[in-house]
């Protein structure tokens, strides 16, 4: 009987510990200042997920341009790398919000996205480029 129970508690604790728990995604609103540190210091991927017009009109330096409402969003959002963290930042916030709950649905780990948008980066004085 001791036997039967040690052999039960053994394969009980060996179940419980040799299951990999996977990464939980998580979304965060971040502020421009804290978007500038983490570009500095992480490996980031920076997403605008505006229409391509909105985007030759100004955007943030490192960003690559993936349009939410484009045919080909899915397609394009899945030539990034889950791993690493991602910033998506849009005009003025809602169309990053719905992004990120897609990153997240898709397995995204780590989802940043930008607090006000590109319009309170912009009138934060922040530097924006431009097509010449």
């Amino acid at each position: 009987m001791k036997n039967k129970v040690l052999i039960y508690c053994f394969a009980l604790f060996a179940f419980a510990f040799s299951c990999k728990e996977e990464p939980q995604s998580e979304i965060k609103m971040i502020s421009a200042e804290e978007m500038q540190s983490r570009l500095e210091l992480e490996d980031i991927q920076l997403v605008d997920v505006r229409t391509p017009e909105e985007y030759k009109e100004g955007f943030i330096e490192q960003s690559q341009n993936i349009d939410f409402r484009s045919p080909t969003f899915d397609e394009d959002i899945a030539k990034l790398d889950k791993t690493k963290p991602v910033i998506v930042y849009c005009k003025s916030g809602g169309r990053s919000s719905r992004c990120s709950k897609e990153l997240k649905e898709k397995g995204f780990v780590k989802i940043y996205d930008l607090e006000g948008g590109f319009e309170k980066w912009k009138f934060g004085g922040n530097p924006i480029e431009t097509y010449q």
